[in-house]
């Protein structure tokens, strides 16, 4: 009966999305915009803005996002992340409906749509690793020749061709700039700076704008340079510690959602009791609950170590 009450629904919606005339997409942004939009009354905002007031779980989930796809280059496909969301969210929501579990409604539908989130935040970890893989090379190799050089536009161009994206196009713009726009090295250093969110490339080209000034100070670019590969061999040893726990998680995940199934064939009473009543019902969506919330610790707890001022 619930199956048929769902496709009655789910008919319904696609009747009145038909004769409004709306599309999903516009949807989708009009509900994510909504929930990213700041608090109405200024009180709100400012204890927002001065971290005396936490922003809902929801709406810090979905501005990590953001910030990752506008890093990696992928802003564009916020509104399709968006879409799948909001899908899984239905689809969450009308397997526990299916399932005659009006408990796990919340949990599943909430659960699944944070899920592209999360991938979003994998593939941004990953992402940060590879950048700060390039920019110790690319920083080492610079500074390097700048040592010998004292010049720095000598330097970037013997070794521009090294180089690879995202790193190189950063110091192609630097180029590009001090040959064809303004020959200031310093303000295009500068300039350079929040080219790449990494707090390590910032105190470098801080120092490297110092040296322009005093070329006594290029001594301190090597220590700098060095910071980055304390941080590739801290979190190499990292990776190595958390991959047990991690291992440990899955497994006890797997085994939290065999045993469903399992308890069926061991006794089907149990399995009745835990489908079909409202305290069994509610033990799954607790479970359910867990393993969500659980994922997202594990997650902040392995994200990789970065270094900070």
């Amino acid at each position: 009966m619930n199956t048929l009450l769902l496709i009655a629904c789910v008919g319904l919606i696609a009747g009145a999305f038909i004769l409004l005339r709306l599309s999903p997409m516009e949807l989708t942004t009009d509900i994510f915009k909504r929930l990213t939009a700041k608090p109405h009354s200024i009180r709100d905002e400012i204890g927002e803005d001065t971290g005396r007031k936490k922003k809902s779980f929801l709406r810090r989930e979905i501005d990590e996002v953001q910030a990752v796809l506008e890093v990696t280059g992928k802003s564009h496909r916020f509104p399709m992340l968006c879409a799948v969301s909001l899908l899984l969210f239905a689809i969450g929501a009308s397997i526990s409906i299916v399932m005659g579990n009006f408990f796990l409604v919340p949990v599943l539908a909430v659960g699944m749509m944070l899920l592209p989130f999360w991938s979003v935040k994998l593939t941004a970890h990953n992402y940060k690793k590879a950048v700060t893989a390039e920019l110790e090379t690319a920083l080492s190799i610079i500074t390097t020749a700048y040592l010998r050089t004292e010049d720095i536009q000598t330097a970037v161009e013997e070794n521009l061709e090294y180089l690879r994206p995202p790193v190189q196009g950063v110091f192609q713009t630097f180029l590009t700039r001090i040959k064809c726009i303004d020959p200031d090295v310093d303000a295009a250093i500068r300039a350079m700076m929040p080219a790449i969110d990494n707090e390590v490339f910032r105190e470098w080209c801080e120092a490297l704008s110092a040296c322009q000034h005093d070329r006594s100070l290029k001594s301190t670019l090597n220590p700098i340079v060095a910071k980055l590969s304390d941080m590739r061999i801290v979190n190499a040893e990292l990776e190595t510690l958390v991959f047990a726990p991690r291992k440990e998680f899955i497994t006890m995940v797997i085994l939290v959602g065999g045993n469903v199934p399992l308890m069926r064939l061991i006794n089907a009473d149990w399995y009745h009791t835990l489908m079909h009543t409202i305290p069994g019902q509610a033990v799954l969506a607790i479970c359910a609950a867990v393993v969500f919330l659980s994922a997202a610790k594990v997650m902040k707890l392995t994200q990789p170590i970065e270094y900070r001022r």
